[in-house]
């Protein structure tokens, strides 16, 4: 290993140790930093800038669809989880309760948000009166808090940010095509946005949200073969409106209960974008979510250094009024070569190198985070190449995830052939089932892998239940998860 490399700190190759890789790149990458209280973590800049690109894509596309955004309490009284039974024992061994405050007794114990379907229920029931009060359309970003015995940064953790969408509508019709939209925006977002391949599909009912009548996903793949929910939505039916009394006066002059949703995506998708795509080398984020998507860096001897230096910053002012998100480093105290190494680590998608040499020649050297690819480009071509090499690297880290995805996914009968096709090779599993849950748990007990959904697209529909050999209900994908 050179010198340089080794000034970069070393990482845990990806096949040594899986998780132990994913800590080291997410703290050598200075995403986070474990704060005092358990399972809770400290975004530092350079992971909460992540999320805000997340953040204000999404936004953009909610608002697009006519969602409003709106702020609810992070306290929620206990009588509210008590209406809706489902949801409550749904949750039960995940909340944290509040039980004084200013030295007194809560008269009633109040939940720290695991979710906000209870609370929105409630408000919505006073806001409805008519028809003409739908839908309501509104989002939330706000943290939640759910007490996981078990954690891991960004994935699962005790605290994390979200969105969760609460919308009310007049018919069931108008809430399903909702509940769908809103999936498909997911959809559309995680694949083109964060080059994430996803499996669209229903969820199983042992594996719907609690209080839900359907719940849909979006499930990715890691490059450990393990599954990661990475959005869901919520057709809720009348549940909550009937939990919640979310009635209105309908268009013939009758008292109805409103149809709602819920739908969310969180920080977990760092999580993901981390595992889909890092390597030995350490993090690799997509262009379209990276706060830096460029990195400058002059090189060449001191005698130079200011005229190098001076035509990089020019250089970076055009890339910068073209909309690229670019920095630099003129830092004297690291070789070019630590530096190289160092961005490679935290995933930055091109490099942009300039010497005395290249001064001559009116070129500059840009090198691909994910190929390697070095370019010598004319300075004045600098922007258009730069766009060009920024597109082929979202397709590509996409191409690759699909590739390793579909080169992970089998095919199964039985419940044996799940267990030794698990045994050696990490990752999906496509099988039929009969739709009994004692199936699903069989499965579940014998080879750790859950039901991940049934996905919408099957291009193999399977004849029998891997585990009882009845007749298949449903051709369903399983897989160990997070």
């Amino acid at each position: 290993m050179s010198k340089d490399k080794k000034m970069v700190r070393e990482i845990t190759p990806q096949q040594e140790d899986f998780s132990r890789w994913y800590i080291d790149v997410i703290k050598k990458a200075d995403l986070m930093d474990y704060s005092p209280v358990r399972g809770c973590i400290v975004f530092k800049p350079e992971g909460f800038e992540i999320w805000e690109m997340m953040q204000k894509e999404l936004d953009s596309k909610f608002k697009e669809t006519g969602h409003r955004n709106a702020y609810f309490p992070l306290f929620i009284p206990e009588s509210f989880f008590q209406k809706e039974k489902e949801h409550v024992e749904g949750f039960n061994p995940e909340l944290p309760w509040v039980t004084e405050a200013a030295g007194e007794q809560l008269e009633e114990r109040l939940a720290i948000r695991p979710t906000s379907e209870t609370m929105i229920g409630h408000m919505y029931s006073k806001w409805i009166q008519s028809y003409r009060d739908l839908p309501v359309l509104i989002n939330q970003w706000a943290n939640v808090v759910r007490w996981e015995k078990r954690t891991l940064p960004f994935l699962r953790t005790s605290e994390f940010l979200w969105q969760e969408g609460h919308t009310a509508h007049e018919t069931e019709e108008e809430a399903r095509a909702e509940t769908m939209q809103m999936l498909d925006i997911y959809r559309e977002f995680v694949e083109d946005f964060l080059s994430i391949p996803v499996i669209v599909g229903q969820k199983t009912p042992s594996e719907k949200f609690a209080g839900a009548i359907d719940t849909f996903s979006i499930e990715a793949m890691m490059k450990d073969g393990k599954a990661v929910q990475a959005g869901t939505s919520h057709y809720l039916g009348t549940n909550f409106s009937k939990a919640f009394d979310i009635q209105y006066l309908d268009r013939d002059n009758k008292q109805q209960y409103a149809y709602t949703t819920s739908w969310g995506v969180s920080t977990r998708l760092i999580g993901a974008m981390i595992m889909v795509h890092g390597d030995d080398k350490g993090l690799a984020v997509p262009p379209k979510v990276a706060p830096t998507q460029v990195i400058m860096i002059p090189i060449g001897p001191a005698s130079k250094r200011e005229e190098v230096t001076n035509k990089s910053l020019e250089l970076m002012n055009g890339l910068k009024q073209a909309g690229v998100r670019v920095r630099i480093d003129t830092r004297t105290d690291q070789s070019p070569g630590w530096k190289f190494n160092e961005y490679e680590m935290r995933g930055v998608p091109i490099r942009i190198e300039l010497g005395p040499r290249d001064m001559e020649k009116g070129q500059v050297v840009l090198v691909s985070r994910i190929s390697g690819e070095k370019k010598f480009v004319p300075q004045d071509q600098l922007n258009e190449e730069v766009s060009k090499m920024l597109d082929g690297i979202q397709k590509q880290m996409y191409d690759n995830a699909k590739s390793f995805m579909d080169s992970h996914f089998g095919s199964v009968e039985t419940i044996d052939e799940m267990k030794s096709t698990m045994e050696k090779q990490r990752g999906f599993v496509l099988a039929g089932w009969c739709g009994s849950e004692v199936c699903e748990h069989q499965v579940k007990e014998e080879t750790g892998a859950t039901s991940r959904n049934i996905p919408t697209v099957v291009t193999e529909h399977k004849g029998k239940c891997l585990v009882c050999e009845e007749p298949a209900k449903h051709t369903v994908v399983f897989g160990k998860s997070y």
